[in-house]
């Protein structure tokens, strides 16, 4: 690369560092499904400057709280999150001088707790789930109304009801997505927690007139959608109980795919791609891969790798972790992660 290429492609300094959000690469996967006549493509959302896509919603459901006055000097941003959600708060918190209190549980990532503190983020952590429902996402929810009505000024931004969620995504990821295809996309396969991506996504592509067929992809164990809860080990995929935001998503078909499919998927983006994901992003490109055996030749999909590995070293890629937690042997994932119904 030249200095001359390098000067083209660069951007104008930005003013701050919640200016240097979005336009995150989508970048075209051609070894994943080996299949010439199929174009894959990856939306890199770890490389948003908080490492997320979660740093979309935080940003815009906070920047649209300040701008509605609901959110001032004094007030304490008070929210439940599974650990990406909390970085992005933490990160807008501290540029705004806020104080902040992430309510998380158990599952949570220890890279994403200790990230949360180092921006000055109050971390409480669930160890037990709700007695009634036996679920923790209720447990923290639980919590969290403790602490916002013990607080004199205190703004949840919930991010499982707040309309700055999906917003964040129909005018970013899914504007972005259509951009850099030039509005041709047959198939978007988008994993669900919150569902503030497939609500966004869902949004921009009606409004746009698309035709792509959205793919919901949600855990096993996931109350979304009418599922049976159950366990869940991998944090930010899935969740223990409907929310306001899922009850009105809309979506063309729905897989689910278990802790385990989640784990190879991620290790089959590293092995095929060199690209190192978070475990929705391993759910997402198994579920492309379930699939893509049914597609026209000539198909363009995308998916949305919503985080990086780094917050899942000692789960998804960590062999006794996975031993222990979901039953497989390396020699058991050398093989599922060999496996493949690729054309």
């Amino acid at each position: 690369m030249t200095l001359t290429d390098i000067q083209r492609g660069a951007r104008a300094p930005r003013e701050g560092i919640l200016d240097a959000a979005g336009n995150t690469p989508l970048v075209a996967l051609r070894r994943y499904l080996q299949r010439p006549d199929v174009e894959l493509y990856a939306k890199l959302e770890s490389c948003y400057p908080g490492g997320s896509a979660k740093d979309r919603s935080a940003t815009r459901m906070l920047t649209d709280a300040i701008d509605a006055g609901l959110v001032g000097p004094d007030t304490t941003v008070i929210e439940s999150t599974s650990g990406n959600l909390g970085i992005g708060l933490a990160r807008v918190c501290r540029y705004y001088d806020l104080a902040l209190i992430c309510v998380v549980d158990s599952r949570a990532h220890k890279l994403g707790v200790a990230t949360m503190r180092a921006l000055g983020a109050d971390v409480r952590i669930v160890e037990q789930p709700d007695p009634e429902t036996g679920d923790l996402l209720t447990a923290r929810l639980n919590l969290v109304a403790s602490l916002v009505a013990e607080a004199d000024d205190a703004f949840w931004p919930n991010q499982y009801a707040n309309h700055s969620n999906p917003a964040a995504h129909a005018d970013g990821t899914m504007a972005e997505i259509d951009a850099a295809l030039d509005g041709d996309l047959d198939y978007l396969f988008v994993a669900t927690s919150t569902t503030g991506t497939l609500r966004g996504c869902a949004e921009y592509l009606q409004a746009c007139g698309r035709e792509t067929t959205l793919i919901a992809v949600d855990a096993v164990g996931s109350a979304l959608f009418d599922g049976v809860r159950g366990t869940r080990l991998l944090p930010g995929f899935g969740a223990g109980r409907q929310t306001e935001l899922s009850r009105a998503a809309t979506y063309d078909q729905l897989l689910r795919i278990d802790d385990l499919g989640s784990v190879v998927g991620c290790r089959r983006l590293v092995e095929r791609e060199a690209v190192f994901a978070g475990a929705s992003s391993g759910a997402v490109a198994v579920a492309v891969e379930q699939l893509a055996p049914d597609m026209p030749s000539g198909s363009r999909c995308a998916i949305v790798l919503a985080d990086g590995g780094a917050g899942y070293l000692d789960t998804v890629y960590d062999d006794d972790w996975v031993r222990r937690g979901l039953g497989a042997t390396p020699d058991d994932l050398a093989r599922f992660t060999a496996a493949t119904n690729r054309h």
